[in-house]
C-alpha cells in the first residue's frame, strides 16, 4: 500500500487534509468518497530519491519526542509498521504525518526500516539511521530507539541551555547598542550645537565626538550596509573548506573559545560513539558516523586520522591520544572501557561529564559576560558626558 497526501471537501463545504493508505491514487479517490468527501487532489507522500521532492526536517525536540513515542511502542510488542501506524494517528502537525506515512509506505514496500529512513537523510541524521540498522540487526530496536530519545534530548537540553544563558547578555548587548546610537545621533548634536555658537575652542574629546556623531547621521546606512556585506562575504568564504579548516584551527587554538568548542565536539563525539558501540556496530563505522556530528573540521580530521590508525590495529584510545585533538579526560576513559570491555558505558560516562563542564563553564562565561557588557556600556556613556562637559566646564572658568 501507498500513503497519499490529500485535500478534500467534506458535506458542509468545508476543506480538510490529510494522510491516508490506499493501494494507488483511484482507491485512495474512492475510499474518501466512501467516507463523505469529495476529493480535490491526491498525490503521493512517498518521496523516493531523484523525484525532487525536499525531504521534510523535524526539528530535534520532534524527532525526540517521536523517537521516544516510537520506543514505547515497539517496547509494548507493537511490529514497526504498527508503531507507524499509531505515530502518523497521534502526529497533529502535517509535516510528521507525511514523513511517517512515508516511511509505513516504504516497509509495507518490502524496504527494511533503515533503507526506509535512508529515503530521508534530512530528517534523521546519520547517528540514527546507523543505530536503528544496529538495533534491527541486534533485535533490540525499541531498547536503540530508548538510547537515541536520550541523546537527541541531552543534545536539546544543552542547546537550549546555551541559548538561556547567552539571552540576558544579548539583550543587554542590544539595548546598549541603541541607547549609544540614540545619543550619538540625536541627543549629542542637539547638546553640541549649542558650544557652536560660541565660537570657542572645542575639546579635542568634544570634536571627536562631534565627528563620530556626524559620520553615524550622515553615513551609518553605509556603514550597515558596509558589515552586513562584510557578514555575507565571511560566509560565503567560510563555504570553502580549506578557509573553514584554516579559520576553525585559528578558533580552537584561543584559550577559552576554543577549549570550550573542543569540549562540545568531543561530547557530541562521545554520544554519538556511545550509543553505536552499544547497539553492536562496528568500531570503524561508528567512528565514520561519529565523525559526521562534529562541527570543526580539524577535529573531523583528526577523528578521520584516528580511523585510519585503527584500521592497522591501533587501539581506540591510542589513536585519538595521537591527534591531540580530545581532551585527555576521554581518552583515558577509553582506554579503561577497551581494558575492561565496557566501552559504550564509559563513552557515555564520559560524554556527560564532558557535558556537565560545557554547562559548568557556559554558566560562568554568561555571569562574566553580563557585568563586562555593563561596564562597556558604562564607559562609553560616560565618554559621551565627559566630551558634553568639559566644553561647558571651560566656559564656566572663562567667566569667572
Amino acid at each position: 500500500m501507498t500513503a497519499f497526501r490529500y485535500s478534500a471537501l467534506d458535506t458542509s463545504g468545508q476543506s480538510t487534509q490529510g494522510v491516508i493508505e490506499a493501494e494507488s491514487g483511484r482507491a485512495a479517490r474512492t475510499l474518501l468518497r466512501e467516507r463523505g468527501l469529495f476529493p480535490l487532489d491526491v498525490v503521493t507522500v512517498s518521496a523516493t530519491p531523484g523525484s525532487g521532492r525536499r525531504p521534510r526536517r523535524l526539528k530535534d525536540a520532534a524527532l525526540a519526542l517521536l523517537t521516544r513515542q516510537w520506543a514505547t511502542l515497539l517496547a509494548a510488542g507493537l511490529t514497526v509498521e504498527q508503531a507507524l501506524a499509531a505515530l502518523i494517528e497521534q502526529a497533529e502537525d502535517e509535516g510528521p504525518r507525511q514523513l511517517l506515512a512515508g516511511l509505513r509506505s516504504e516497509i509495507l514496500s518490502g524496504y527494511s526500516l533503515r533503507a526506509a529512513l535512508d529515503r530521508y537523510p534530512a530528517a534523521f541524521p546519520a547517528i540514527y539511521r546507523a543505530s536503528v540498522a544496529a538495533g534491527e540487526k541486534s533485535g533490540e530496536l525499541a531498547e536503540v530507539m530508548n538510547q537515541l530519545a536520550d541523546y537527541l534530548e541531552q543534545h536539546g537540553q544543552l542547546q537550549q541551555k546555551t541559548m538561556q544563558a547567552l539571552l540576558y547578555p544579548l539583550i543587554v548587548a542590544a539595548v546598549a547598542l541603541l541607547v549609544v546610537i540614540g545619543l550619538m545621533t540625536h541627543v549629542v548634536p542637539q547638546v553640541v550645537g549649542v558650544f557652536a555658537q560660541t565660537k570657542q575652542a572645542l575639546p579635542p574629546l568634544t570634536r571627536g565626538l562631534i565627528a563620530v556623531s556626524d559620520l553615524l547621521r550622515d553615513w551609518g546606512w553605509l556603514l550597515m550596509l558596509a558589515l552586513a556585506g562584510a557578514g555575507l562575504c565571511a560566509h560565503l568564504a567560510l563555504r570553502n573548506t580549506a578557509v573553514r579548516r584554516r579559520w576553525e584551527t585559528r578558533l580552537l587554538a584561543l584559550p577559552v573559545i576554543g577549549r570550550h568548542l573542543r569540549t562540545l565536539d568531543a561530547a557530541r563525539f562521545a554520544s554519538t560513539l556511545s550509543i553505536l558501540a552499544g547497539s553492536g556496530v562496528p568500531l570503524l563505522t561508528a567512528l565514520e558516523a561519529g565523525g559526521r556530528v562534529i562541527a570543526r573540521l580539524p577535529i573531523r580530521d583528526a577523528v578521520e586520522a584516528a580511523a585510519a590508525r585503527v584500521r592497522e590495529g591501533q587501539s581506540l584510545a591510542r589513536a585519538l591520544g595521537a591527534t591531540r585533538a580530545f581532551p585527555p579526560l576521554l581518552v583515558h576513559m577509553i582506554a579503561s572501557g577497551e581494558t575492561t570491555g565496557r566501552l559504550d558505558e564509559l563513552l557515555a560516562r564520559a560524554a556527560r561529564l564532558q557535558q556537565q563542564e560545557l554547562e559548568s563553564r557556559g554558566a560562568v562565561l554568561a555571569s562574566l559576560l553580563e557585568p563586562a557588557l555593563l561596564l562597556a556600556m558604562g564607559g562609553v556613556v560616560l565618554v559621551i558626558v565627559l566630551a558634553v562637559m568639559q566644553p561647558i566646564i571651560e566656559i564656566n572658568t572663562l567667566m569667572k
